[in-house]
């Protein structure tokens, strides 16, 4: 290796709900589908069009010294269904020409999701590092970077010399984890030598039993995460330890590898195993604090009705940022029969209608015909009265949370009030996990009395100014991504797993380490 190492950066990243329709290359397109010098510009831009992964991985090295950046395609999406074959076929396609025309390399960074799906694949990010080992051979240094929703298959760890995921839900850490994968590549650029372990437990843990702030009322799953980042400054482990992550899992992909897993990178394989098995018992401990408990549609309308003390209601059955269409009417209708006042809807996805909005104009009054072409059996037609209060067809800069310093291409978008709700609808689908949704339209969100999200949870990192966690309502309505797991017809997920099934059993076969 040179003073100044060649790395190849490529990325695929798209969380898919097996239930949703198929993603499509215009989906890549309209979020991130860039390559070449384009893909180091945009890194290095103060607002990219990506999330913060290779930008804080681009800047890590920038900082660190010298280095010769190889870039390749990175391939992003909003959360979708299965992604089409065909275009995966293409992107790796890209990838292998990129990878081959670009010579000898000292090492390769991957920005993955972890929860993909291609129609004719269940881990075509376990395909995507085959490719890479293959190209690169088994001495070159290959470190990815994970979403903490990714269900871990042992391709994603056998073929990976680092593993580094996410370690916030609300995800606020992007940046710092692709600056750590810097880091850690760096090491192993110096001569340290990795190894990986990992243990995979039968929990699938609903979404909204994944949250990791310190305030979040029931947060298991970030006591792991804390658990994991204490025991590798302890003894046995302290010096030991490259990395420890702690993957909840995607429930929706719908994999044979479904499941909580705990990843270990090391530089010895007692450790890394040893580690692994003692925060998977810990994780075993914990069971059956992993079961969601919602709010019904009733008991959400009579508390919008009364509250005194503004609320936020989360949709979360129907998550854009799960693979939920964003367009279910379950609450919106309800919140509109009961005449709640003074209250924020966002945001809707409706091409059609955000269309119609902005051929009518500021002011107009209309029937605003929600579906208008029909739907599945979630996203069903809805129509009200209507005033088109704001009109909107530039991107947006993401403010707080997930989206923050990012470029956002909402398409158009309007502003409706119907009664004492207003309602933001827009062209391309996002969840709304930022206020800058509502503010673009001039809306003051500490003015309003109910606001009512399509968000699992990412909107309590944007929100959080506004909304501390006991003022968060979570729904159960309809969607394609309620967190009540056995209202779904699983086909490939391993059975028996918590809390769908009481049955569920696990055994430690680690062994642990003298302190």
């Amino acid at each position: 290796m040179t003073n100044s190492p060649r790395i190849a950066l490529l990325g695929f990243s798209i969380e898919c709900n097996r239930f949703a329709p198929v993603a499509s290359e215009t989906d890549f397109r309209t979020r991130t589908l860039i390559g070449g010098a384009d893909l180091m510009a945009e890194a290095r831009a103060p607002a990219p069009r990506m999330l913060g992964e290779l930008p804080g991985f681009v800047a890590a090295m920038d900082q660190a010294g010298a280095w010769q950046p190889v870039p390749s395609l990175l391939a992003m999406a909003e959360p979708n269904g299965p992604v089409e074959q065909a275009f995966f076929n293409r992107l790796m396609q890209r990838w292998e020409r990129d990878l081959t025309e670009a010579g000898d390399l000292d090492g390769v960074y991957l920005v993955l999701h972890g929860a993909g799906l291609a129609t004719e694949d269940h881990d075509p990010e376990g395909t995507l590092l085959a490719l890479v080992r293959r190209i690169v051979g088994p001495d070159t240094p290959v470190v990815g970077t994970f979403d903490l929703h990714a269900n871990v298959s042992d391709a994603d760890v056998t073929l990976l010399d680092g593993f580094v995921g996410y370690r916030t839900n609300p995800h606020l850490d992007m940046r710092e984890r692709g600056a750590e994968a810097a880091a850690l590549l760096r090491r192993l650029l110096s001569g340290t030598r990795s190894y990986l372990a990992h243990i995979r437990l039968p929990i699938v843990p609903p979404t909204v039993t994944q949250l990791t702030g310190k305030d979040a009322v029931n947060r298991p799953y970030g006591e792991l995460i804390d658990l994991g980042q204490q025991r590798m400054a302890e003894p046995p482990y302290d010096g030991r330890i490259l990395n420890v992550s702690v993957m909840g899992g995607f429930a929706f992909a719908d994999t044979p590898f479904n499941g909580l897993t705990v990843v270990v990178t090391a530089t010895d394989q007692h450790a890394a195993d040893a580690l692994a098995g003692e925060i998977a018992q810990a994780g075993w401990d914990r069971r059956n604090r992993f079961r969601p408990t919602l709010t019904s549609l009733d008991e959400a309308v009579r508390l919008a009705k009364t509250t005194t003390t503004p609320l936020i209601f989360a949709d979360v059955a129907d998550n854009p940022g799960g693979g939920g269409r964003g367009n279910t009417m379950a609450i919106l209708q309800c919140f509109d029969a009961a005449g709640i006042d003074n209250a924020l809807v966002g945001v809707i996805h409706d091409p059609a209608l955000a269309a119609e909005a902005h051929d009518k104009g500021l002011g107009a009054a209309f029937q605003a015909r929600f579906n208008r072409a029909g739907g599945d059996a979630f996203s069903q037609p809805f129509t009200a009265q209507a005033v088109v209060t704001g009109l909107r067809d530039q991107p947006i800069s993401g403010r707080r949370g997930i989206y923050a310093n990012n470029t956002i291409d909402i398409g158009k978008a309007a502003a409706l009030t119907l009664n004492g709700i207003t309602v933001i609808v827009l062209t391309h689908r996002y969840q709304c996990a930022d206020p800058v949704f509502f503010e673009c339209f001039g809306i003051d969100i500490a003015a309003a009395r109910v606001v009512v999200v399509k968000s699992r949870g990412h909107f309590r990192g944007g929100f959080d100014e506004f909304f501390r966690h006991d003022q968060v309502i979570e729904v159960d309505a309809p969607g394609l991504t309620s967190p009540i797991l056995s209202r779904f017809a699983w086909r490939h997920m391993p059975r028996p797993v918590l809390p769908i099934d009481d049955t569920a059993e696990w055994a430690p076969t680690f062994r642990t380490l003298p302190a």
